[in-house]
């Protein structure tokens, strides 16, 4: 299978980490809409308009399967770009509650979301939690982790600052949905933050979880064809792929 991954910048790259440790899928296109980014402080029409406007760009490929790895995009224009999609498309809030369930067994548990503004403001956490029973939810917008992160600031004074500043007066929970697909790169000083005493629930190992149950894969590709693309500055978005990814030159 040949899989399309699109975000709304570099964040999307910690999603095609877990396809590429997991294996799925043969060929992978990754489009990061550089030159618009962040979504998360944007209004819904807005979002949408350059979802489908991705949307277009992902039909050059004869892709099978389209990702969404922006939690805004798929809290607001997965609907949307699922009309007029010749292919199956999947946002990563969904498989962010199924993942949700399966790791916190209690419902009673306290969940945090943690996302952008956008994503937060549009409830999409909080009401499939609802509806699965948690209801001792928090959502949190921490959209200073998202510059903070791209300057490859994963430790140290300034993250733990911006930590404090949004998690002082925060019950402990006991989940903590990282709703952006920034803050896995931050996944360790949060867990530090709460004295090693939370599960965390990311957007890559959420959808991989996702697709190893509603999809068939027959087989493992140990070295997947990989292309990057970019609104803006597509090299430096490639540059970042491969430092993140540990990707050899000729990928």
């Amino acid at each position: 299978m040949k899989v399309g991954v699109f975000d709304s910048g570099i964040g999307g790259l910690t999603v095609v980490k877990s396809l590429l440790e997991h294996q799925l899928f043969e060929e992978i296109i990754y489009f990061g809409d550089t030159a618009r980014v962040p979504y998360g402080v944007k209004d819904k029409n807005t979002i949408v308009r350059y979802s489908l406007e991705a949307l277009e760009f992902f039909k050059n490929f004869e892709i099978d399967l389209l990702i969404t790895a922006c939690n805004t995009v798929s809290a607001y224009a997965l609907e949307e770009m699922r009309a007029q999609a010749p292919f199956d498309v999947i946002g990563v809030v969904e498989p962010g509650i199924i993942a949700t369930k399966n790791a916190l067994t209690n419902s009673d548990a306290n969940v945090l979301v943690l996302g952008t503004q956008a994503t937060i403001a549009s409830k999409a956490y909080e009401t499939l939690l609802a509806a699965k029973g948690f209801n001792n939810t928090t959502a949190k917008a921490t959209g200073l982790f998202v510059p903070i992160i791209e300057e490859g600031l994963f430790t140290g004074e300034i993250l733990e600052s911006t930590m404090e500043h949004y998690f002082k007066d925060l019950d402990h929970p006991d989940g903590i949905i990282l709703g952006c697909t920034h803050f896995p790169l931050i996944a360790d000083a949060i867990v530090d933050y709460f004295n090693n005493n939370v599960i965390l629930i990311h957007s890559g190992e959420a959808i991989v979880e996702y697709l190893e149950t509603h999809y068939e894969f027959t087989q493992k590709h140990h070295e997947p064809k990989i292309k990057f693309f970019a609104s803006e500055n597509p090299e430096a978005l490639r540059k970042v792929a491969h430092n993140w990814l540990d990707l050899p030159d000729e990928k």
